[in-house]
């Protein structure tokens, strides 16, 4: 195993993505308590940075329960994520500064940013180069597999990365053109492991413990990084710990457990974001994953669906726990096990 550049005690770190409008401040803060070794801010665009604008310099804000923290910037012009990377750098301080190649979305790609860089392999050097240049701190970078199958060749990729001055390199091995279809191909991961002297973290298609444990041991990835398997189940992280260290899986929290999770979640958003119907508003994606899988949940996500004010959560899920006996009789009926309740959505 080869170390990774800022100091973490765990023998195979365990990471939070970075993913857009999940990996808030609240959410981290959450997964830090529930095992996460390292967590990532949201990407966030260079030129947003280096011009200060309010909205952007916002989601840079974290506690000192957070660190280690990385902070992921993304951009196609060199000298403004050097900018930028300086800007976090003497700012913000966090451990480590890392760089998207590797998100799929339109409104990013259509600007040249994460995965469409992937089209340039110079260009990608030079930002790393400069960036590296810019800071002195760790530089890392997530990437995919390529721009497309005729252009795949994650080996490539990650050796010119390298090369360029990163410190880690995380690896979602789909191409862009694959979004999030197919099969995450962990070989590619493996094959990248081999290649690099510098640590290789694996990310794709980790839902459950298990996942994370057999990528790390199929692959010999230096760390594990978890994206949607954490959503509405941020305890994922600690159960992984257990199974990496061959002990029994502690089990899902039981519903109650689960719903004061997700209040306390809800109140450090409200905390963390000044406006509180817009709060509430984003909120309602991670009060949905917090209730998947539990019976007679339809009503109970159209409820959490509709909440304007998050001090609203806790009376609706005190309804729902209200009527045990109800529940009780469709956990026989319906088969349902903790154990069901995988997570199914959508990271970018």
């Amino acid at each position: 195993m080869v170390r990774l550049p800022f100091a973490v005690q765990a023998a195979v770190p365990l990471y939070l993505a970075p993913m857009a409008g999940v990996s808030e401040s609240p959410f981290r803060r959450i997964c830090r308590r529930f095992g996460a070794d390292i967590v990532v801010t949201e990407f966030l665009s260079a030129e947003g940075i280096r011009r200060e604008n309010e909205h952007t310099l916002s989601k840079l804000r974290f506690g000192v329960d957070e660190r280690p923290i990385g902070v992921q910037i993304f951009g196609s012009e060199a000298a403004a994520m050097g900018e930028a990377a300086a800007l976090v750098t003497d700012v913000f301080q966090p451990e480590f500064i890392d760089i998207n190649f590797g998100c799929p979305v339109k409104k990013v790609v259509k600007r040249n940013g994460g995965s469409a860089c992937l089209k340039d392999l110079e260009l990608v050097q030079a930002i790393i180069h400069t960036v590296a240049s810019s800071t002195h701190l760790p530089v890392t970078v997530k990437i995919r597999s390529g721009w497309s199958e005729e252009r795949r060749d994650p080996v490539d990729i990650a050796r010119r990365c390298e090369d360029a001055g990163a410190r880690a390199l995380a690896l979602h091995p789909r191409t862009r053109t694959q979004m999030y279809t197919g099969n995450a191909r962990w070989e590619e991961i493996a094959a990248v492991k081999q290649a690099l002297s510098i640590p290789v973290i694996g990310n794709g298609d980790i839902k459950t413990p298990e996942d994370a444990v057999r990528m790390q041991r199929e692959t010999g990835c230096d760390a594990i990084m978890i994206a949607r398997g954490s959503f509405g189940q941020p305890w994922i992280f600690d159960q992984t710990k257990d199974v990496l260290a061959g002990h029994a899986k502690r089990p899902h929290p039981p519903v109650e457990e689960r719903f004061r999770i997700a209040v306390e979640h809800a109140h450090m958003a409200a905390a963390y974001e000044p406006d509180p119907r817009g709060a509430a508003i984003e909120f309602r994606k991670h009060l949905g994953w917090y209730v998947k899988g539990l019976p007679a949940s339809a009503d109970l996500r159209r409820r959490l669906h509709a909440v304007n004010a998050l001090d609203e959560v806790e009376t609706i899920f005190d309804e729902y726990l209200s009527h045990p006996a109800r529940r009780d009789e469709e956990l026989e009926t319906s088969g349902f096990r903790e154990d069901d309740a995988n997570v199914e959505a959508i990271a970018v």
